[in-house]
């Protein structure tokens, strides 16, 4: 695992926001390409999301599942864990993608992550909802 995204997910583990944003280039932009408008730019809002969430999810805990890196760009598998303040489980899964600059800062990032379904339609339900027909 490339230095730069073990140092996140250990500033991850420590609830550290400052810590991690230490890690950001100062253009820094990160983007949800299934959720375009979440995109943002600039540590300040790094800061602001990680503060609210682990005050939300106050044992949240980050595992790197696997991981590539051709030095220019990171991909890894992530799991987030936890339990929200009322104790009801917060579990999420997905790809970060992880740009990094010249001195080793991730310069962008691209999030493919959901929240794990617990339950939910089978295949052959979610993808006839997908096609929009009826069995």
């Amino acid at each position: 695992m490339h230095a730069t995204i073990e140092r996140l997910r250990d500033a991850i583990n420590a609830h550290d926001p400052a810590a991690m944003v230490t890690l950001l280039a100062p253009d820094y932009r990160s983007e949800q390409p299934a959720h375009p408008n979440r995109g943002f730019g600039g540590r300040d809002q790094v800061n602001k999301n990680w503060t609210l969430l682990f005050s939300g999810v106050p044992d949240l805990h980050a595992e790197v599942l696997r991981d590539m890196d051709d030095g220019t760009t990171c991909w890894s598998e992530w799991e987030m864990l936890g339990h929200h303040t009322d104790g009801s489980l917060f579990h999420e899964r997905g790809l970060f993608l992880f740009g990094l600059d010249d001195d080793d800062a991730i310069a962008w990032a691209r999030f493919y992550v959901e929240e794990v379904e617990q339950g939910g339609a089978d295949i052959d339900e979610t993808m006839r909802q997908s096609a929009k027909v009826s069995s």
